[in-house]
């Protein structure tokens, strides 16, 4: 058997050790692994130096490292890639090259290690005949079919830890903190980061947010003599009546969320009078070495790809369904989001602690 493995999409704690997993688990069956560089981009261009030959030594040691040995890319879909044409970039079908690559090279199977847009690629390759294994890689934990995605537990980890800090600077100043964190469709990482760092407002894109109820919070916090005040808004928050706050569109789409932030704490500065500042933790939250729990759940991630492989379960993503990892259908876990539900029991702590949620 010869497995190929790629990581697409952007780049999350434990990949390494997804990485190291895959290719143990392999090398000990007496198959050959060999890693492709950027995602499909490897397969594509035919260049040598794409594909990696992974063997114990180059893997070794490599599971507390942040980001990939692989490299990944969110602009490399082989169905819409870019390609210059004249003075135009058009999106074209490139596919071919990637399932021509794949075959002259002997693959006989690809673990595709990505988030939503990479595993709906994973799909579309599937559907061509190519044989596919998905892990689950998001920091946003926003993938259905598994409990918990890799990178999530490290980025509310650093979050909370950066909310801590401020809470510091805010009282001495009698200031209010807006810290901004990822999270373009769900708000697990501002939920579970607001509760743990002591938040006292938390935004998230589930919940449209009206404004004077964050302010009613905040002047309630001054009669108590609180006179500063944390709120943690996700990126993809959204007041009443508004839309997302965009830095960035390319071919018709949403490539870059950011600014909430800074939207929030200019309306709490004018409807409070109180002095605010923002903080924008951005890819802070995708760097450095994974937490012991994202280091143990990615191992898990890649030795199931491999058994799957083992089984011939193509076609099928790993989830995580504690205690077991279990094999779900791509196109379940591709179907929807995996969104905070409003009556989660999550939520209902954050509001049991007295927390403002916007509504």
């Amino acid at each position: 058997m010869h497995l190929l493995i790629n990581t697409g999409g952007g780049d999350a704690p434990g990949l390494n050790a997804v990485i190291r997993a895959v290719t143990l688990g392999a090398l000990n069956r007496g198959w050959q692994v060999t890693g492709i560089r950027y995602g499909y981009e490897g397969l594509r261009t035919g260049d040598p130096d794409g594909l990696v030959p992974l063997d114990r030594d180059r893997v070794r040691g490599i599971a507390h490292l942040g980001g990939t040995i692989l490299g990944a890319i969110n602009k490399g879909n082989p169905f819409e890639y870019p390609v210059q044409q004249g003075d135009e970039v058009v999106l074209t079908d490139v596919s071919a090259e990637v399932l021509a690559r794949f075959r002259a090279v002997g693959g006989d199977a690809l673990v595709a290690v990505g988030g939503d847009g990479s595993l709906r690629i994973a799909k579309r390759f599937c559907d061509l005949g190519l044989p596919v294994v998905g892990v689950p890689k998001t920091i946003d934990n926003d993938l259905d079919g598994t409990l918990f995605t890799f990178g999530f537990d490290t980025a509310v980890s650093v979050a909370t830890e950066a909310i801590g800090r401020l809470h510091t600077t805010a009282e001495s100043h009698r200031r209010v903190m807006v810290v901004e964190v990822m999270g373009r469709d769900a708000g697990w990482i501002a939920l579970h980061a607001g509760i743990a760092g002591g938040a006292d407002v938390i935004l998230i894109p589930e919940i449209p947010f009206d404004i004077d109820s964050v302010c009613v919070k905040i002047r309630q916090r001054e009669a108590a003599g609180r006179g500063f005040s944390i709120v943690v808004v996700a990126e993809g928050a959204t007041p009443h009546g508004g839309g997302r706050v965009i830095r960035a569109r390319e071919a018709g789409r949403d490539v870059q969320l950011g600014g909430i932030g800074e939207e929030v704490a200019e309306a709490i500065r004018a409807l409070t009078g109180k002095e605010t500042r923002t903080t924008v933790l951005g890819h802070i939250q995708r760097g450095g070495t994974p937490s012991a729990f994202d280091r143990v759940l990615a191992l898990r991630f890649g030795a199931a790809a491999v058994n799957l492989v083992e089984r011939r379960l193509f076609g099928h993503m790993v989830g995580y369904d504690p205690p077991d990892m279990v094999p779900v259908p791509i196109p379940e876990a591709v179907a929807r989001l995996r969104r905070v539900p409003l009556d989660s029991g999550t939520l209902r702590t954050a509001r049991s602690l007295g927390m403002c949620l916007g509504d």
